[in-house]
């Protein structure tokens, strides 16, 4: 006797799912279905509570599972929530219209969104880097190496020492993410107060071979003795995983992550969490108070927030580069005209940074293009009126920054002056850059014109006067008629859709021309689209020297906030010398100074710590005397 089997299979389309989803079981699948983005079984109950949103369930076969979705173009306001929730979100797109396929669309990942790995504007602090961190122990555990990776802007930096000094490190970059190899979970735990997401990873991905092998690959070079870093072997490795990574997470477009750096350990002051957290450097410990980074940024561009929260997260020791800054800052104060020039275009030029670092990827988007060519144009002012200043350090600097004109002069040459933010939204390039999209937006546009001429002729003809020419997805163009004249509709017209007030129709001549604007529309599009990635990948040829206008940019951007504080809070020009003298004359704290009400003033304090006369202080009083007050403003003098 058989017995007969009641089990259902599942759907095709969940047989689908399932299958994508057992290539990333780490992550929530948001599975593209139509219209919308869903999630099935415990990734729609993760998904509903992050984003509170409704459960319910489907048919899965014989039983049915949880779901939970939501639009596909609500997918800019939850990506966020879910990612800054800790979780790694794969996007499964459908591969193909729905429209031209007969069963299962097919779908296929097209991205994995990591909290430390994203473009994605949305995810992504505008005034803070988006480091993905990695951790390599040696042998022993008596050597680490890190590396961090700031995906949306190219950084790619490489460390190696003992656990004190990479935590320091860890404390001082805040990675959004760390990835390290499995078996040593216990020892990031017991080595380092980590904070950040973490993702473990094979033992095998930080292997010497390999990760050389992968970064040579990237900077298609057969050593890394040019990066300076050849010796550094757990920071290879830990660079090498960042790499594997990012293949797993389908970022494979990596052309803007042009060089790696080695972070110089002598060449900064190092602050523990301790000294970082209790200087309220960047987040003050009460609910409503100011940090030390509040007061210090007025950049107006992100990509200066971010080099000077670099800035105070690692103060420089060496003297030379400390007076560098310096006369920067003093010639900007000279001279307001430079100034001025200086931040009316670092407003325009924007993040030129995360930018440059979409052309690599195509995921630019016209509006964006558009913006990149101003970016460009203001930093050609900038460089020109530094040609003009007599100071020589600012005439070093317009040396160094790339004119671009070529560039500029073809992306006005192909782009219209107001792009769409879209490709798929059309009129994307110029008239007169290529002969047949011309032709045929000629004949898009003269086909309805010709549409026009014919509804009036029909009008006249027929005699009804609120005759009108529509189109939908259903059956294209068509002509709609009014109840009230439906007796004068002619016979050869074909009627196709009644509804309550009208009736609408189809004419051979109607289907006729329909069929031309159709495929002169669908013809421009593939050719806009291919004009449009020529374009970007022309752009991308400028991606070294537009990162290099980057950093100089950054770098001015910090400076000028300095001048702007300098001559706004009356602080002054210090001193620096490599004696063991630290005085201090009429030394404020920076931050309380900035939270007193109007009309109060901050008493001044002086000091004097040298190793012959006064080494040590002692400081005694009531509480709520400041001496807490004038430790705290010593230290953020000195940074």
């Amino acid at each position: 006797m058989k017995i007969k089997n009641n089990k259902k299979k599942p759907t095709p389309l969940m047989s689908q799912y399932n299958s994508i989803k057992e290539k990333h079981p780490d992550a929530l699948l948001l599975f593209r279905v139509g219209d919308f983005y869903e999630t099935f079984g415990d990734d729609a109950i993760i998904t509903s509570s992050i984003l509170d949103i409704v459960l319910t369930n489907r048919s899965n076969g014989s039983s049915k599972i949880e779901l939970a979705g939501f639009p596909h173009h609500a997918l800019d306001n939850h990506l966020p929530k879910l990612v800054r929730a800790g979780k790694r979100v794969a996007i499964c797109d459908q591969l193909e219209d729905p429209k031209t396929v007969k069963g299962i669309v097919r779908r296929g990942v097209t991205e994995l969104v990591t909290p430390g790995v994203s473009y994605h504007d949305i995810v992504l602090e505008k005034r803070q880097n988006n480091f993905l961190g990695s951790i390599s122990y040696s042998s022993d555990n008596s050597v680490v190496g890190l590396s961090l990776l700031d995906i949306s802007t190219g950084e790619f930096l490489i460390a190696e020492g003992v656990i004190s000094y990479i935590s320091k490190l860890i404390q001082s970059f805040q990675p959004k993410e760390i990835i390290f190899q499995k078996n040593k979970e216990i020892n990031i735990k017991k080595d380092f107060e980590i904070h950040s997401h973490v993702f473990m990873l094979d033992e095998w991905i930080f292997k010497s071979e390999y990760s050389l092998d992968l970064l040579q690959k990237q900077f298609k070079t057969k050593s890394l003795k040019g990066f300076g870093i050849e010796k550094i072997k757990e920071g290879i490795k830990a660079a090498g995983a960042i790499l594997h990574y990012l293949n797993e997470t389908h970022h494979n477009c990596t052309d803007h992550i042009l060089s790696i750096s080695r972070i110089d350990k002598d060449k900064y002051v190092w602050m523990d969490s301790f000294t970082i957290r209790n200087l309220e450097l960047f987040n003050s410990t009460y609910e409503k108070g100011i940090s030390f980074i509040d007061v210090l940024d007025k950049t107006q561009s992100p990509m200066g927030s971010r080099l000077l929260r670099r800035w105070v997260a690692l103060p420089l020791k060496d003297v030379n580069q400390i007076k560098y800054r310096q006369d920067i800052v003093y010639e900007l104060i000279q001279n307001q005209n430079i100034s001025d020039v200086l931040r009316e275009n670092l407003f325009n030029i924007g993040d030129l940074e995360r930018l440059v670092s979409k052309i690599s990827t195509l995921r630019i988007n016209p509006r964006e293009v558009e913006k990149l060519k101003e970016a460009l144009c203001s930093i050609l002012i900038i460089k020109e009126c530094f040609i003009k200043s007599s100071n020589s350090i600012l005439k070093d600097i317009a040396d160094r920054l790339h004119s671009c004109k070529q560039l500029i002069s073809k992306i006005e040459k192909e782009l219209n002056d107001t792009p769409p933010i879209s490709i798929h939204k059309g009129d994307v390039i110029k008239n007169g850059v290529d002969s047949e999209l011309d032709e045929l937006r000629e004949i898009k546009i003269s086909g309805k014109r010709y549409l026009n001429e014919l509804l009036n002729r029909e009008s006249e003809r027929t005699n009804i006067p609120s005759l009108k020419i529509s189109f939908n997805n259903v059956f294209g163009y068509y002509l709609e008629v009014r109840n009230t004249h439906k007796d004068k509709v002619p016979d050869e017209w074909i009627r196709k859709q009644t509804l309550v007030n009208a009736e609408r129709y189809i004419t051979e001549e109607l289907k006729e021309y329909e069929q031309k604007i159709l495929s002169s529309e669908e013809k421009i599009y593939i050719i806009e689209n291919r004009l449009y990635t020529e374009l970007v990948e022309s752009i991308s040829l400028y991606i070294k020297e537009m990162q290099a206008n980057s950093q100089l940019v950054a770098q001015l951007d910090c400076l000028l906030s300095f001048s702007d504080l300098a001559q706004k809070y009356d602080y002054n020009k210090p001193n620096i010398s490599r004696s063991n003298n630290l005085i201090i004359k009429n030394g404020r704290h920076p931050v309380i100074e900035r939270q007193l009400s109007d009309g109060e003033d901050y008493v001044p304090n002086d000091l004097l710590l040298d190793n012959s006369r006064q080494q040590i202080m002692m400081i005694t009083g009531p509480n709520m005397s400041g001496k807490s007050a004038i430790l705290r403003q010593t230290a953020l003098i000195v940074i």
